[in-house]
């Protein structure tokens, strides 16, 4: 087998520096790099050395022995997404890794489009198919004939009907509704909610967030509650400008992504409220424009990293054949506070 190098002009790296370097036999990268069965610590220590050595292993030959294409796809609703961006970027680097291209396609969560992600993409056109569904449930998951392996992200679907990487997003709404109320906000408004969907991300989202409410003995108010159509920026600009028409506005905003946030912050700042003495503004997905923004986001910061990790090695294993019951994978998160909760609130007259 033979490899590429990062680094043109000297020697490519060959699978036996890549084992010595990990301090393992040549057989064990082997199985890393086809996805067999390694323990955790083993793999990680391989995938370490191959990064190091920028080694990259030529599949064609074995692809075209086994069958295979060395393609996998990533399907999401909306590739410009800021999250769904940085996420691709880190699924396409972690496969590429282990030798495979990724083809990433947009559903527009349309349901014959997301139909034809979980038929397969196409005979033999792909190998493995990692896949974040809006439009579909795990009915209609598990109702699918067709055997190319599939991994799931998100909450829109679970129940065990195919292996499945998620964080926790009840505990992280929870937890980003806690900071708030904390900071000693007492009407904490939240956008985000889709009453369309009765499971799925917005509902775990919304879900912590009634629960931290009921922790810090805060009513809920449902004129506070705010449904988006879409999580685009003017979903959050749209829900924020009626937030402040109302007769007592919030003095926090929770945000179940950080488009919204940054949409809402921009009708906060247009309106005259100052964030976040007047209005602390929280956000979800830990996404670069937010960071970056000024005031810059406080937000739920999901192992993205973890995810691309995760769902690649489920993936691998499937195509290894692996036999076992459909897998979960719950990927931690952290708070991330910035500036736009940092500060006390105001005294209303």
């Amino acid at each position: 087998m033979t490899s590429t190098s990062a680094q043109p002009g000297r020697r490519s790296a060959s699978m036996k520096d890549v084992a010595a370097r990990a301090g393992v036999s040549v057989k064990t990268v082997s199985n890393v790099i086809n996805g067999a069965h390694v323990g955790a610590a083993t793999r990680e220590r391989v995938e370490r050395a191959i990064a190091d050595l920028g080694y990259r292993p030529n599949i064609s030959a074995r692809n075209l022995r086994r069958g295979r294409t060395g393609i996998l796809a990533l399907a999401v609703s909306e590739v410009d997404v800021p999250y769904f961006a940085e996420l691709a970027r880190l699924i396409v680097d972690t496969a590429e890794e282990h030798g495979y291209t990724i083809l990433i396609d947009q559903t527009g969560g349309d349901p014959k489009r997301e139909q034809y992600v979980v038929d397969g993409m196409g005979a033999r056109l792909v190998d493995g198919i990692v896949f974040s569904p809006v439009a579909m449930d795990h009915l209609d998951i598990a109702r699918r004939t067709d055997t190319t392996p599939l991994i799931l992200l998100g909450e829109r679907v679970s129940a065990g009907t195919a292996d499945h990487v998620a964080i926790d997003n009840v505990a992280a709404a929870r937890t980003a509704t806690a900071h708030l109320a904390g900071q000693g906000r007492r009407r904490i408004a939240a956008i985000g909610t889709q009453p369309s969907y009765a499971q799925g991300t917005a509902t775990m989202r919304e879900s912590g967030y009634r629960a931290a409410l009921n922790d810090a003995g805060l009513p809920v108010d449902e004129s506070l509650i705010v449904a988006a159509r879409q999580y685009h920026r003017r979903d959050g600009a749209e829900a924020a400008a009626y937030l402040t028409e109302l007769e007592n506005p919030p003095d926090a905003v929770f945000c179940f992504n950080d488009t919204l946030a940054l949409g809402a912050m921009r009708t906060l700042h247009d309106r005259g409220y100052r964030i976040p003495e007047d209005v602390a503004v929280v956000g979800f997905d830990d996404i670069d424009d937010g960071r970056y923004n000024v005031p810059s986001l406080t937000t739920i910061s999901p192992d993205k990293a973890g995810i691309a990790r995760s769902a690649l090695r489920l993936l691998l294993d499937r195509i290894a054949a692996v036999d076992s019951p459909p897998r979960e994978v719950t990927v931690s998160h952290e708070l991330r506070v910035r500036e736009s909760s940092g500060a006390g609130p105001r005294r209303r007259p």
